[in-house]
């Protein structure tokens, strides 16, 4: 069957990749044609720089993302690519591999030897093959285009609400509960943990509303994201979410933690007591903001 594919990076899937998305699904139907993204399995950057480029997906919510669209992802090798030029790229891929019948990108979109293919090169290819063509106007929040990096500097400043507003979605992610060192329900409030992944871009340090979905199941949450400065001089960065009104065994499984709003920094606190005052603050800050989402919702 034609295909229709939609071209882009579609880090974290945010509110200017939808646009591309949402022509490649509606020019899909159009043709009659089966809507595809072409995504590379691994950033361009890191196989150029030989420099991990922390992504807003890991390649399991990557592709939960893309199914929940209705488009199938179809994963690229950069590495086996990164030499074609524009022409070929389009001959060899687009034309000879998809079959395509229409072609959607952005507006800022590069492809090709050196990114030296642009969104108007690509629409000069498209005509000349008899292709449909569609490029997305870029899609602007505040005054200013919606891109990956502007959703990754909100992160590193916590700026969670700005990022989510960005996105069009709560920023997330699902990794594998492990073992941690159990200090959170002896301070009365048990916590689940979970190892930072180096090819994730981590938001700022700190305590965080959250939501955790526990199979179809979402939860109220708290999450500390950072290196527990109170138990640990010298830590490796980690995850550990308080998850409100649940009980059970999560070891071993995958939970998917949503956040929701920058509550405080992580901080050192001088004894347990404190902390564990501070945990039952933030709980009550936690669900007073719950609360107050409900209402305004009614």
């Amino acid at each position: 069957m034609a295909s229709v594919v939609a071209l882009g990076n579609f880090d974290g899937l945010h509110r200017g990749h939808m646009t591309v998305i949402n022509d490649a699904l509606a020019m899909a139907k159009r043709l009659s044609a089966m809507p595809f993204a072409l995504v590379f399995k691994e950033h361009p950057l890191t196989v150029l720089t030989g420099e991990e480029q922390p992504c807003l997906f890991t390649s399991e919510t990557r592709a939960a993302a893309f199914k929940k669209t209705g488009v199938t992802l179809c994963l690229l090798d950069f590495e086996e690519l990164k030499d074609m030029s524009p022409e070929e790229f389009f001959d060899e891929i687009i034309i000879k591999r998809m079959g395509a019948v229409g072609v959607c990108c952005g507006f800022n979109y590069s492809f090709g030897k050196g990114g030296k293919g642009t969104p108007e090169l690509l629409k000069g290819l498209c005509e000349r093959a008899g292709l449909e063509f569609s490029m997305s106007p870029e899609f602007d929040f505040e005054g200013q285009p919606v891109s990956t990096t502007r959703i990754k500097k909100a992160l590193e400043r916590g700026k969670i609400e700005t990022a989510n507003r960005m996105l069009g979605r709560p920023y997330s992610f699902r990794l594998q509960v492990v073992d941690g060192d159990k200090r959170g329900r002896h301070l009365g409030a048990p916590t689940i943990n979970q190892e930072a992944d180096p090819h994730l871009a981590i938001p700022k340090y700190g305590v965080y509303m959250s939501k955790a979905t526990v199979g179809d199941k979402s939860y109220l949450a708290i999450t500390n994201i950072g290196v527990r400065p109170t138990f640990y001089d010298d830590a490796r960065p980690s995850i550990e979410t308080h998850i409100l009104d649940f009980e059970g065994n999560l070891y071993g499984k995958f939970v998917e933690v949503a956040l929701l709003r920058f509550l405080r920094p992580e901080k050192r606190f001088d004894s347990f007591t404190d902390l564990e005052v501070q945990i039952k603050n933030d709980e009550r800050k936690v669900r007073k903001l719950a609360e107050e989402a409900r209402e305004h919702k009614r």
